[in-house]
């Protein structure tokens, strides 16, 4: 039997899918431990190693553990220290302490080497945020057209914001893997329904579970889909029967997809004696964050935005790819190429994962709807390809109308361009393609710092640049979206070339210690950011902080510490720590 070559577009969507996974891999070997590395790789060589679960419950451990496999494969293990015992022994030990799981990270991944230990414990994510690409193409040629799969890995390869978080041992793009996975298996049961596409159903919600507690979401929103089916006429295609035995059916399906997925859960803990484990770490989802904390968004600061997420959506997205969205939904809601059932999977789930991480989530970041994403680059998708036909809507709608008519003898077209199609369009998507394209290289390696051009044309315009509107991201949003701890390898690099013998003070929002990459400094605290007299020397500031400070001091109605907003820096390191010269020598030229 001769194999089928692969089509063009799969062709296309692959070469895309390796621009992806070496962005990723070149732009992590750049980037020291972000924020949040430290503990998920202590706590999962502490599962593998000890089979004890006490460390870091707050998420659950399939993305923790694969990065931990990777490392014992690679000859780390867990240490052997009294700090260590304390860690699997938890709260009953007299020296556990809640910021353990960070202290022991950061010793494991100084005493194995930085380089070395974030190379292996990355490797395994850089390999799950692949698998993401390979089913945005492979769910959207089915159900979007291939065409338009091509467009939704064409945005998923070159999104900054997920580049940025593809490599790191967090949780975001690991749930947003095993969302589409679960999601892409139930499409697929509730057009063919079948035992084994409803036990793969069991097995991807059970890793979407396991790799972030938010996918609880995924039940109910698998409920009502598995409903839907069976009411819209485009669902349940191969069961006949009257709907009472059609919905006990249903009820039959959905609970042993979840009794499946619980017992990939169980295993995930490695079946341990308490079977409410699970229910444990969602109870601590957040207990680490520190009380009363305030996040930051557009110079003000409170407790909760909102409107957190859909600000950080327009303002960290490319443009490009927000109006492929827009017209995209456009396309969505006029085509009657995509049954009702299609319809519902590409708007419902992100629909009440949005609302979800809005109303409940904390302001962390962008991240936290990462798995929110992978939908808009399958509408985003269909808008381009829309685009690429060189149609408007009208004019594609109208060509499916005639197409579900039967067929009439017509006079052969002369030659030139067919009926409906457009230049304009073709020559809008090349533009757009193209922002896509400089957007991705005009950022790399930074891509966690990213905002596109609105964050500076609506503060100040003459800051926009090849990297869209990074400069002007403190003036919107801090945490994890300008600055997660992520520049000292190129702050190293960047003061070997730019500050022998000068006093170098740090401002560093991050967990790893700076020393670890032979990094010299005085440490600067907050109050001495607020000093009304910048410090003397090579001030450098994490861009969390030029952002947060500022409007920490306007809260409290001081005058002092607006030099950290009112001067301009000497240089930013790598878009995230922001260097401000003060020579001790008031004579002395400024660098």
């Amino acid at each position: 039997m001769q194999l089928k070559p692969p089509s063009r577009c799969t062709l296309v969507a692959a070469a895309l899918i390796l621009v992806f996974m070496l962005q990723c891999f070149f732009a992590s070997r750049l980037k020291s431990p972000t924020y949040d590395e430290p503990p998920h790789i202590a706590a999962g060589l502490s599962y593998l190693e000890t089979r004890v679960f006490h460390a870091n419950l707050q998420h659950p451990p399939l993305l923790k553990e694969l990065s931990a496999l990777s490392l014992l494969l690679a000859g780390v293990r867990w240490p052997q220290i009294p700090e260590a015992e304390a860690l699997t022994e938890g709260a009953s030990h007299p020296q556990w302490h809640p910021g353990l799981e960070w202290r022991l990270g950061n010793e494991i991944i100084r005493t194995n080497g930085p380089d070395r230990v974030m190379f292996w414990a990355r490797l395994p994510l850089i390999l799950v945020a692949t698998l993401l690409g390979i089913l945005i193409y492979l769910w959207g040629r089915k159900i979007v057209g291939e065409a338009a799969a091509v467009g939704a890995v064409f945005l998923y390869a070159l999104d900054p914001t997920v580049v940025a978080h593809s490599f790191l041992v967090t949780t975001d793009v690991g749930c947003a893997t095993f969302v589409v996975a679960f999601l892409f298996a139930l499409w697929s049961y509730l057009r063919r329904p079948n035992l084994g596409r409803l036990a793969l159903c069991g097995v991807a919600l059970g890793g979407a579970l396991g790799a972030k507690f938010s996918s609880v979401a995924l039940v109910p929103v698998a409920a009502v889909l598995m409903v839907a089916a069976a009411l819209l006429p485009d669902g349940w295609r191969t069961v006949r029967l009257h709907f009472p035995r059609q919905l006990a059916t249903i009820c039959l399906a959905f609970l042993s997809m979840c009794a499946i997925s619980a017992l990939v859960v169980e295993a995930l803990y490695l079946f341990p004696h308490n079977l409410l484990l699970y229910a444990q770490g969602i109870r601590q989802v957040n207990a680490d964050h520190q009380a009363g904390y305030m996040a930051y968004m557009a110079g003000a600061l409170s407790h909760h935005f909102y409107s957190y997420f859909v600000v950080s959506y327009l303002l960290e997205e490319p443009i490009a790819g927000i109006i492929l969205l827009g017209l995209g939904l456009l396309v969505v809601w006029r085509t009657r190429r995509l049954s009702p059932l299609d319809k519902l999977f590409l708007v419902f789930p992100p629909a009440v994962l949005l609302a979800g991480y809005s109303l409940k989530a904390d302001n962390d970041g962008i991240r936290l709807i990462i798995p929110v994403l992978p939908f808009a680059y399958l509408i985003g998708g269909m808008g381009l390809a829309r685009l690429l036909q060189g149609k408007t809507v009208e004019a594609a709608n109208q060509a499916t109308n005639e197409s579900q008519e039967p067929a009439k003898p017509q006079n052969p077209l002369p030659p030139g361009p067919r009926p409906g199609t457009r230049m304009w369009p073709r020559a809008a998507a090349a533009v757009l393609c193209a922002w896509l394209v400089m957007a991705a290289i005009g950022i790399y390696p930074d891509h966690l710092a990213y905002f596109n051009e609105a964050a500076c044309l609506l503060r100040d315009p003459s800051q926009v640049g090849f990297d869209g509107g990074t400069r002007c991201g403190p003036m919107w949003l801090s945490d994890s979206n300008v600055d997660w701890g992520q520049g000292l390898k190129q702050l190293k690099s960047w003061l070997e070339q730019n500050a022998q013998g000068r006093t170098v003070r740090l401002a560093y929002f991050g967990s790893f210690p700076p020393e670890s990459y032979g990094i010299s400094y005085e440490p600067l605290e907050f109050v001495d950011l607020q000093s009304p007299v910048p410090p003397r020397g090579i001030v450098i500031v994490s861009a969390h902080l030029v952002a947060n400070v500022p409007a920490m001091v306007e809260k409290k109605s001081l005058t002092i510490g607006s030099w950290l907003r009112d001067l301009p820096p000497t240089a930013i390191i790598g878009h995230s720590l922001y260097v401000y010269d003060f020579p001790e020598n008031p004579n002395r030229q400024r660098l």
